[in-house]
């Protein structure tokens, strides 16, 4: 399956955005599609056996809008200059035609006071009444300003489809053309005994207040993008490459892998690379959120788009283009407003009804009036309330706008959210596992102690650190690393291992020069039938105090033991204590041994621990903590069913099994690449404290979701009743279409603002 994203033009409302999320999900090969109002881009997961992109573009079209690729490179453009100048060129359009209509509007609603208050107000010229007048200065209202309403609305009966557009054209025009009937032939309601009245203050008041929301709306939705565009504009635009041994400035779309770049104090590194000559501090705060810079010298990496802050140094390209962390990060945060909350699901099914319903309700309004009371300027006044007031916009936006808001904070302080599917789920966590190594530890473990059959500070003792870190240096565990780096601080040349094999969760094993040697667990060693009585006692003493414990066998027999200890990152305390703070339980799961795991567990406050716990083994533990009952609860935190919703948090390969089967898993940023595409969540820094972060921002999130769906629901709910008339029969009141237009336009506008808020979160409070 290929997933691409769709850029898309045309849309009005959220009932668009659904006809275009039919008309894709109806093709062929087609597995999933959502469709952003808000973000007006389609994510389109598809088997390129079956449908193509051409074919996707080809269904967006024949539901009568455009959609044009966005490919990777693009993703790190933003905005190109076309869709700069449509979007200046729109916004200028919307606030001329505002200006216009608001100008006809008000010497409309000036003529029209006498006959809206019933009083005779001499102030007021009399050929302001005159209804040809006011004709000819409503026409180009309705027919100018109001244009994209009526090819909108066209467009949508090609296609056999109602949106917004429809319910605005049918209002303003019924309003508009029984004026003019009025207009033509008054004597026609004289002969009835009814007033000739006409309304076209109604229809150029409601086109201009709902164009002056779309205007509005615009520059709200292009806020939510701002996090979008805010990642996009941290990379540095030029990089200062050495080619053929000269200093040469390229932009940083020419920068080809393995190059070696200069980066002078205060400049931005232009792409991913290792350092390779001198030494530096580097701010990191744009990428991982963190403000403290990270002093890096040769063998380091560095992140593009992060700040040089004292020293001159040489790095080699190691990810350039689309490959770069701030592009993955651009492009993670693109798909994931690009997602759908399941919350969201609802109003998917209600806006695919939603306009059809209010026609209905509309028709219905006018046939009761009319026939019950027999007054048609009645009937009238309703039937375009109903229209008008009624909004699927307030309602499609209502989820997309705090996703994308969401997320985007996330993404500017190092917290990346895949799906809106995740950031939902993260908000009912009840449950936290912990991997201990790089999760709950910085992952660079030393070697403490070490001991020989032969003795100490001999020959044989360097043979065996010879041997076990040869081993080793195939390995990608962190143990196996603190044994090669333990090696090299003795001055030990290494030699290559032959048929290397590492057994997940228990240990490695190959030649080291005919030689064969296997490194691992006391478990893994008694499985295969290797005596381990020879150093029980030291083990036992080093375990109390923390340290882990590897055995080596050379041709089958103990030689060796080493005693390693990973020391706990600063931060892992503070942040399991605000966890249960929450009420949420903490949980490690890890394959180290339990007297080791259960001594860190007791220094940072763990709930429970699960140790000697194989890779394969892992995925296990977590589903049978997903069937237990729940124990602790979040303050805020209610559930449907009693079983608890467990997250996650590793880094390593052997945690991906377990961070897919988690209903939220979350990496740590600095781990492994398969445990971060394993993922749901990706805490860029390393800090625990993140997890409660993301925790709490999800929280934020799903409660501003409820808050404008809410206001959305309520707003219809209420208004639509009220545009019908529901109040006349007891208060002689009615909903002057005017207003009604005034509540609609700035309905979309309300919800937008208030997910803006969510940019107003305190992402540190916890720290």
């Amino acid at each position: 399956m290929d997933t691409t994203t769709l850029k898309l033009r045309g849309m009005s409302c959220a009932s668009c955005a659904n006809s275009i999320e039919k008309a894709i999900s109806s093709l062929p090969g087609v597995s999933e599609c959502n469709v952003n109002y808000g973000a007006e881009q389609a994510t389109v997961k598809y088997n390129p056996q079956q449908a193509t992109i051409k074919k996707i573009q080809d269904a967006v079209l024949s539901a009568g809008y455009s959609a044009t690729s966005l490919q990777k490179q693009e993703m790190m453009i933003g905005e190109d200059e076309e869709d700069k100048a449509v979007r200046k060129a729109e916004s200028r359009d919307l606030m001329r035609k505002v200006i216009f209509g608001g100008v006809i509007s008000v010497i409309l609603i000036f003529g029209s006071l006498p006959m809206m208050t019933g009083l005779e107000l001499p102030f007021i010229p009399v050929w302001l009444h005159n209804p040809w007048l006011q004709l000819i200065l409503t026409a180009p209202v309705q027919f100018w300003c109001g244009y994209r309403f009526y090819t909108g609305a066209w467009k949508a009966v090609k296609h056999n489809g109602a949106t917004m557009d429809t319910l605005i054209v049918l209002g303003t025009s019924a309003a508009f053309f029984y004026s003019l009937f009025v207009t033509v032939f008054p004597d026609f309601f004289i002969n009835q005994g009814l007033k000739p009245e006409v309304y076209y203050e109604t229809a150029a008041v409601v086109i201009t207040l709902i164009m002056l929301g779309k205007f509005f709306e615009n520059r709200a939705k292009g806020q939510t993008r701002e996090a979008i565009h805010k990642l996009i504009g941290l990379q540095a635009r030029d990089a200062r490459v050495i080619r053929n041994g000269r200093e040469v400035d390229v932009p940083i779309q020419e920068v080809e892998l393995d190059e070696i770049i200069l980066v002078r104090p205060g400049e931005k590194i232009p792409v991913d690379g290792e350092v390779i000559e001198g030494s530096s501090t580097i701010d990191e705060a744009m990428v991982t959120g963190e403000s403290v810079p990270v002093k890096k010298q040769p063998g380091d990496e560095v992140i593009g788009a992060t700040i040089n802050k004292t020293g001159s140094f040489k790095f080699k390209a190691t990810r350039v283009g689309s490959d770069t962390v701030l592009a993955q990060i651009v492009q993670l945060v693109r798909q994931a407003q690009g997602t759908k909350a399941p919350i969201q699901r609802l109003t998917d099914q209600i806006t695919g009804w939603f306009v059809p319903v209010v026609i209905a309700i509309a028709i219905s309004t006018f046939v009761i009036w009319f026939n019950y009371m027999g007054n048609i300027s009645l009937a009238l006044i309703t039937t375009v309330g109903v229209l008008i007031i009624a909004c699927p916009c307030a309602l499609g936006l209502a989820t997309p706008t705090s996703v994308m808001v969401g997320t985007g904070k996330g993404a500017e302080n190092g917290i990346l959210i895949k799906t809106a599917e995740s950031l939902e789920a993260a908000s009912k966590i009840t449950t936290i596992v912990l991997d201990k190594t790089g999760t709950l530890t910085e992952g660079k473990p030393t070697v403490i102690n070490f001991i020989a059959v032969g003795g100490t500070a001999n020959q044989n003792e360097i043979n065996l650190i010879k041997l076990a870190a040869s081993l080793e240096r195939n390995s990608e565990h962190p143990l196996g690393e603190a044994v090669v780096r333990y090696a090299e601080c003795q001055d030990v040349e290494l030699t290559d291992a032959i048929d290397f094999e590492a057994i997940a969760g228990s240990g490695v094993q190959g030649y080291i020069d005919s030689i064969f040697v296997q490194i691992g667990t006391k478990r893994w060693f008694s499985e295969i039938g290797i005596d381990t009585t020879l150093f029980q006692q030291q083990k036992d003493a080093w375990e109390s105090l923390g340290q882990t414990v590897i055995w080596i066998a050379v041709d089958g027999e103990v030689e060796g033991l080493m005693g390693i200890a990973d020391t706990l990152k600063p931060t892992s305390t503070q942040a399991v204590k605000v966890m249960h703070q929450l009420g949420l339980e903490v949980i490690m799961l890890t394959g180290d041994n339990r007297p080791t795991a259960e001594a860190i567990a007791d220094e940072v406050g763990i709930d429970r621990v699960f140790a000697e716990v194989r890779p394969d083994q892992k995925a296990g533990v977590i589903k049978s903590l997903q069937s237990e009952d729940i124990r602790k609860k979040s303050k805020n935190k209610s559930s449907q069913s009693n079983l608890k919703i467990v997250a996650m948090v590793g880094d390593g390969i052997n945690d991906a099994p377990a961070l897919a089967q988690a209903d939220v898993g979350m990496a740590i940023g600095t781990g492994t690449d398969v445990a971060i595409a394993a993922s749901d969540i990706t805490l860029i820094s390393g800090d625990l404290r993140s997890i409660v972060t993301a925790i709490k921002l999800s929280e934020a999130t799903i409660n501003n979701i409820r808050q404008n769906l809410f206001f959305a629901f309520f707003y219809n709910v209420l208004s639509i009743p009220i545009a019908a008339g529901i109040l006349f029969p007891i208060f002689g009141w009615l909903l002057n279409p005017i207003i009604a237009g005034g509540a609609m336009a700035f309905s979309s506008v309300s919800v937008v603002t208030n997910a803006l808020r969510l940019r107003n979160f305190k992402l540190k409070d916890e720290r």
